[in-house]
């Protein structure tokens, strides 16, 4: 996928550098129970005010699929992002099954808060 195949619909996509410090955290937040899978759960978690942010593919195929959860996120005042392959989101994920969505949930007691935060402020600094 280069440049010029990307859908100009998935904005913002994250840079490189960034891409692997995210999908670091949702490695970390995989071990704290702290994640889930698929578009399904993120419209749940959403509605439900359980996401901190969620990460979406960009080569997801059709993409309509995912293109609710940008409004929803939107709406709920939740960070997104989008990153280049679903396989690098299901690798961060621990599956071998393409992972479209990936929202990384709120609960007591989360020992990553403070990653979060910081990196919650540099999505919204991606979508101003």
């Amino acid at each position: 996928m280069t440049e010029a195949d990307i859908n100009p619909k998935t904005y913002p996509l994250v840079d490189a550098y960034l891409t692997k410090k995210l999908l670091d955290l949702v490695q970390q937040s995989g071990n704290y129970k702290q994640l889930c899978k698929g578009a399904n759960k993120s419209t749940k978690t959403l509605n439900r005010g359980l996401s901190a942010f969620i990460l979406m593919a960009a080569d997801n195929e059709p993409l309509e699929i995912i293109l609710h959860l940008p409004l929803l996120c939107e709406d709920k005042n939740v960070p997104y992002a989008f990153v280049l392959f679903t396989q690098t989101l299901s690798q961060a994920f621990g599956v071998s099954r393409p992972t479209n969505s990936c929202p990384v949930t709120i609960k007591e007691g989360f020992r990553l808060k403070k990653q979060l935060q910081s990196f919650q402020q540099s999505i919204e600094r991606l979508l101003v």
